[in-house]
């Protein structure tokens, strides 16, 4: 569960306001977040963990994958790392879905 940080709420609320921006263009299904700002442990040189989920449909590559990153990266100031859903590895899966927090685009419950 997230604790109260108004560091994090901003984010939240920046990465909020930029979703409709990048939704259609990357075929965004499900964009969340996780990691030590979501647990409340960040530090000056944390990045901030964006976990991702696209269309089935969608194939721009490393560099349209590079390119959202960097956009993310530049919108919060904060060093971004995307984590493609699908690609979780089983050994990091459940504890990454047990603290997302899921933010826009076809929200889990």
């Amino acid at each position: 569960m997230m604790k109260s940080n108004p560091k994090i709420e901003t984010i939240i609320s920046n990465l909020k306001e930029y979703i409709p921006q990048i939704k259609e263009p990357y075929k965004i299904e499900e964009i969340g977040i996780f990691g030590s700002y979501v647990r409340g442990e960040e530090t000056e040189n944390s990045d901030l963990d964006i976990l991702i989920k696209f269309s089935s449909s969608i194939d721009f590559g490393l560099l349209g994958f590079c390119q959202l990153e960097n956009k993310l990266t530049d919108k919060l100031g904060i060093k971004v790392d995307l984590v493609i859903k699908d690609s979780l590895k089983i050994n990091l899966k459940n504890n990454i879905l047990d603290e997302v927090i899921y933010l826009g685009c076809a929200e889990k419950v």
